[in-house]
């Protein structure tokens, strides 16, 4: 099960591990979506705010693994934080995400 979470999300990289090394899960969708249901623990910083909060981020100094509804709005954040110096993962849906905390 856990080679098949692996393949399905973080495209071949082991997410589950970097949870375990502190990754955060930044969900980006809005704050009425993330109110309706989240991972727990997650911060939630729409997509639209990212850049303003990017510096935060950084200062982290930890990866961050994304999740959104479907995973599109996810993807663009982590192309956006990689490009910006952060290791980024796209989880995808919130729902796979939260499955790597169990």
């Amino acid at each position: 099960m856990l080679e098949f979470i692996k393949k399905l999300v973080g495209h071949g990289v082991d997410l589950p591990q970097k949870m375990k090394e502190g990754a955060v899960i930044v969900d980006v969708r809005s704050p009425d979506e993330y109110a309706a249901g989240h991972v727990k623990g997650s911060k939630n910083i729409p997509m639209g705010k990212i850049e303003s909060k990017l510096e935060a981020i950084k200062k982290w100094d930890k990866p961050v693994i994304t999740c959104c509804a479907s995973g599109m709005r996810s993807g663009t954040v982590a192309s956006l934080l990689k490009r910006n110096g952060v290791e980024a993962y796209n989880a995808g849906p919130w729902q796979k995400a939260d499955k790597l905390t169990k």
